[in-house]
């Protein structure tokens, strides 16, 4: 397998970054019509940690470290390093040594759609990482791959440059041109869920809110009582 190192990939906006930084995974995603999502089968090694920040993406061979080794060169201050492999894989690709070097290059986290090791000194040094497996296995770096080509993690392109979201439910790419308006469309639906919130508190039901009752109307679900209910008759 031959490959390519891009360099110098053009970015989102660190302001867009940033402001996507305050809103949870699944609010963007729902900012972006329910689309963006890696997949429930990348989870955090830690909680209660939420990173936003640029993608640097790597296309490795299943079992195969190298271009992980070409891409930390690539990686800097804001970005999140994302790994997907040319076909699937769980062996441990990334460990404490490179996030030790990333860490010092101002890299925010990683993502790996294949596995991980050293998960409690990864922990221990505050270096947030998602990924679709944990596995001791080792590795080679024997084939060359890519670095800053788009890749597909759970059906979604994210390119070099996309921004990556990422906390305990999961992990969401955003497309660098819609980082803005996305970010924008959080900020509004945050607002409306607030409202939604608040309502609840005062005792009111979602039934009603969202006019549900005529939608389960609409339906033919029904309403009786435990009496009715339990003797029978028709259903229709």
């Amino acid at each position: 397998m031959s490959g390519v190192i891009v360099t110098d990939p053009p970015k989102a906006e660190a302001k867009d970054v940033e402001a996507l930084s305050g809103y949870g995974v699944a609010t963007v995603s729902e900012a972006m019509g329910r689309t963006g999502l890696l997949g429930p089968h990348l989870r955090p090694i830690q909680q209660d940690t939420r990173i936003a920040g640029t993608a640097v993406t790597v296309l490795s061979w299943p079992g195969d470290n190298l271009m992980i080794h070409a891409a930390v060169e690539q990686c800097g201050e804001g970005d999140i390093l994302v790994v997907a492999t040319t076909s699937p894989s769980t062996d441990g690709l990334f460990g404490e040594l490179f996030a030790t070097a990333l860490q010092r290059r101002g890299v925010r986290g990683v993502v790996l759609d294949t596995g991980i090791r050293d998960t409690s000194e990864l922990r221990q040094m505050g270096f947030p990482a998602w990924s679709a497996a944990v596995s001791a296995q080792g590795t080679v770096k024997a084939t060359g791959g890519s670095v800053n080509v788009p890749i597909v993690i759970g059906g979604q392109v994210v390119r070099p440059g996309d921004v990556i979201v990422a906390d305990d439910d999961g992990v969401v790419v955003v497309p660098r041109e819609r980082a803005r308006r996305t970010a924008e469309a959080s900020e509004a639906r945050e607002k409306k869920e607030a409202a939604t919130r608040a309502a609840f508190l005062e005792g009111q039901l979602g039934l009603d809110r969202y006019g549900l009752r005529e939608e389960l109307v609409r339906l033919g679900v029904t309403y009786r009582s435990y009496e009715e209910y339990t003797r029978g008759g028709d259903d229709s």
